[in-house]
């Protein structure tokens, strides 16, 4: 039986919750009602969740240039599992090795991966080393190796979850049994560890399809590779300078009412954040398990 002050404290609860999670969800919203918005109107009246007129013409200025937006989603959702799979392999194994006490050099190498996240190379050594050494400019590989591949952080999340979640006597059990060390980590460590490789997929997940940086980057020249975020950010320099020239656009004779240059703004951005919102709810306990767990010092 609960007393009156838990009861009361429950209640508080629910009410800060309901309303941290109407701060979270609110934007969402009003994000997808603008976008179904008229430009005119949202230029008159500004962002409202009851628009005084509706209209879905900022998507068909998206996807009114052919196959191009939906070719773009192919690259970014082939980008974003490869990126994924590779991200996750080379995470987990790093992880579980270094979680090993007895590695040689495992110092030397957790300082290596916690020194990545407070320094880097800079933009320039880096753009160097991946156009004139390694040569992937203008290729597929532009836009899954640079900065994505592996992450320090998350290295050391998996770590943390490798040493505090799996018991030591379950690995004794799996080398008693003659189990290899790559066998016990396929056997074993990884079926016990589905929270934390939900969760770091779902950050790499995120990393790879919101990525832009590396497109506008490393593709020159190869606009037949941009990924839906590198697309929609095409699109919207090219309202940006439609906008800043209409003097001179109008002058040549080329009018600008017909472009959509607020609604497109939210129309772009809900169309980059959709496949994340759908994909979220599916592995949120899995997410929220992986974070908590994987937090503790190991």
């Amino acid at each position: 039986m609960r007393t009156r002050e838990e009861r009361h404290f429950q209640i508080f609860a629910h009410i800060v919750m309901i309303i941290l999670s109407a701060l979270a969800v609110v934007p969402f919203v009003l994000l997808v009602i603008s976008s179904f918005t008229d430009n005119d109107t949202l230029i008159a009246n500004g962002y409202s969740f009851t628009p005084e007129k509706w209209s879905v013409y900022a998507y068909e200025y998206i996807f009114k240039t052919g196959n191009s937006v939906l070719h773009a989603y192919g690259i970014s959702i082939i980008l974003t599992i490869v990126g994924t799979v590779i991200a996750l392999s080379i995470t987990t194994m790093l992880a579980y090795a270094l979680s090993k006490p007895g590695l040689p050099g495992r110092s030397v190498l957790l300082f290596l991966v916690f020194f990545t996240l407070l320094f880097n190379g800079g933009l320039v050594p880096t753009y160097m080393v991946y156009s004139i050494t390694l040569g992937i400019k203008n290729t597929f590989w532009a836009l899954l190796i640079p900065g994505l591949l592996m992450n320090g952080f998350n290295v050391l999340l998996m770590k943390s979850y490798f040493c505090s979640s799996i018991p030591n006597e379950i690995l004794d059990a799996a080398y008693i049994d003659g189990a290899s060390e790559f066998k016990t980590f396929l056997s074993v460590v990884l079926p016990l560890s589905k929270p934390i490789v939900a969760t770091i997929g779902l950050f790499a997940g995120i990393a790879y399809w919101n990525d832009w940086m590396n497109g506008y980057i490393y593709l020159t020249k190869r606009t037949d590779l941009y990924s839906v975020q590198n697309l929609l950010n095409r699109m919207m320099q090219n309202i940006q300078y439609l906008s800043q020239n209409s003097a001179h656009i109008q002058d040549a004779g080329i009018g600008l009412a017909s472009i959509p240059s607020v609604s497109v703004r939210m129309a772009m951005a809900t169309v980059g954040v959709l496949p994340i919102l759908v994909t979220y709810p599916f592995i949120q306990g899995n997410f929220v398990k992986g974070i908590t767990l994987g937090g503790v010092k190991g």
